[in-house]
């Protein structure tokens, strides 16, 4: 799956292949997945004596990893490259590669529209990634490493060619120190009419429950002690092992009780494959998250048979109410596109009343945008105007805020256990010229700052505390919300003879 191809730099001196300074730039485009995949591939390089910046023009090897879900993400990418066409004029070592899903996706159009691009790579051929680097700078030739496409051979040969890249971790990349995403699954079947990631990600294909326990284990000892579990449909997950059959509900009993894991979570579920199975093992587990990202995409029976989703509005519901019966208290969130093909305002306006029925605790909401490859870039004329997109996008933000900051108001007067992620996205900001030159133990002595965390429901809390409580669990009292967040102090006790008085606790 790798191969040189001819280049205009061919004549550049050989020579800077032995000068370069080994600083890596990377740029992540994209879900959770890719957050991953670049953790993964840094580490690989990490290894070769690569080091990280955030400086792109102190860097000498520059890495985009891409999403080709959404327009937006594509024109980004492609304006960065852009700008680096000069910088290569003037560096002529530098190494520039695209990664992931618009690699995969765009292949010869990534070369043909930025010619300065050194190397691309699919997201089935991650680990090939230092070889191409060292081959482009040694060669001075353009690389790639692609996976089939779903159409070049049959189903199990474009599999093989999609590889699990599961290295050694590179903490260094991960959202906290104390947090870390897990691969179970690669690729997609579902095969939705607008969505390319069946293409640029692959047949489903689940990895063994063994592999990832160990992985899980090697995490907690390095200090990992909330794990989210990634598939693109993670609910989906289904593997053969020893005789036996795992699902999703059967993973969560196998790692439930690692040494060091204090929460478990997964992203992305499918609606239809919500089995019960799954949902008693949430509520029967206790370090597992009672909460579920379950996208619906529309309120209307007609868009989701336009979107071949699979499911009715009536179907979906059903699954809610399994998920308040079996969970009580459970949060969901959910994905809605607007302005798909065949969306009138009436089955607009289904999506409003769904929003408004089930009460998601947060919604994901993307104006529809053809992406090509797809079945409805393909079959479906883009009917809806620009500007009705827009709206309709405003519209159902608007609705979604209400109910979110209506449920976060019930908090009000309650105290929520919360897993401390560490300073919050505002404390952030302020934070990071002052300890730009502080010493660690300046950083430990250092008074409250604003800290962020979440509830097992995952609610977003806010409040004042030492840095030091990161990567652990503490009580807070909620005192205000946002649409977004709730704020809230941490509960101290006082005690006294004869006295057991507290606020209820939710967790």
């Amino acid at each position: 799956m790798v191969s040189p191809l001819p280049t205009a730099t061919d004549t550049t001196n050989a020579n800077t292949a032995d000068t370069h300074n080994r600083q890596l730039f990377i740029e992540t485009v994209g879900c959770q997945m890719n957050v991953l995949d670049s953790e993964l591939v840094v580490g690989a390089l990490r290894r070769q004596g690569y080091e990280l910046t955030d400086d792109m023009k102190s860097a000498d090897t520059i890495l985009f990893n891409t999403c080709s879900v959404r327009e937006r993400a594509e024109h980004k990418i492609y304006s960065l490259l852009g700008r680096l066409k000069y910088a290569k004029r003037q560096r002529p070592g530098l190494v520039i590669g695209v990664m992931g899903c618009m690699a995969q996706k765009d292949q010869d159009i990534i070369f043909r529209r930025a010619p300065h691009v050194d190397l691309i790579a699919g997201t089935g051929q991650l680990a090939e990634i230092p070889n191409l680097i060292a081959e482009a700078r040694q060669t001075r030739r353009r690389q790639r490493a692609l996976s089939l496409g779903r159409r070049d051979g049959k189903r199990v040969e474009v599999a093989d060619s999609f590889e699990s890249y599961d290295p050694t971790r590179e903490p260094q990349m991960r959202p906290t120190p104390h947090q870390a995403f897990v691969r179970i699954m690669i690729g997609c079947d579902k095969f939705c009419t607008y969505c390319v990631v069946p293409m640029t990600r692959g047949p489903e294909q689940s990895r063994p429950p063994t592999l990832i326990a160990a992985e899980v284990d090697i995490l907690a000892e390095q200090g990992v002690k909330e794990v989210t579990l990634l598939g693109q449909t993670v609910n989906s997950y289904k593997h053969t092992e020893e005789g036996r059959l795992y699902r999703l509900s059967d993973l969560l009993h196998k790692i439930h009780d690692t040494p060091g894991i204090e929460r478990i979570k997964f992203v992305t579920n499918y609606p239809r494959d919500m089995g019960s199975d799954l949902l008693e093992a949430i509520r029967d587990l206790p370090k597992c998250m009672h909460y579920l990202h379950v996208p619906l995409q529309s309120g209307c029976d007609d868009v989701l048979k336009l979107m071949k989703r699979g499911y009715t509005v009536a179907q979906y519901r059903e699954m809610m109410d399994r998920i308040n019966e079996i969970v009580p208290g459970c949060s969901v969130s959910s994905d809605f596109i607007v302005g798909h093909p065949g969306e009138t305002e009436a089955s607009f306006d289904k999506s409003i009343a769904t929003i408004q029925e089930f009460r998601f605790k947060n919604s994901f909401i993307f104006k529809y945008s053809p992406r090509p490859g797809t079945k409805a870039f393909d079959r479906l004329a883009d009917d809806v105007p620009e500007a009705d997109k827009k709206r309709r996008n405003n519209e159902l933000l608007a609705i979604q805020n209400a109910v979110s900051e209506e449920d976060n108001a019930e908090f009000i007067g309650k105290s929520v256990k919360v897993f401390v992620e560490g300073e919050s996205k505002a404390e952030s900001g302020k934070r990071k010229a002052e300890d730009a030159n502080a010493s660690p133990s300046s950083q430990d002595a250092r008074p409250a700052i604003q800290l962020s965390g979440r509830t097992r429901c995952d609610r977003i809390v806010v409040f004042e505390g030492n840095p030091r409580l990161a990567g652990s669990s503490t009580e807070i009292a909620i005192e205000d919300c946002t649409t977004t967040t709730l704020i809230g102090s941490i509960v101290t006790h006082d005690v006294q003879h004869g006295c057991d008085v507290g606020l209820p606790i939710l967790t």
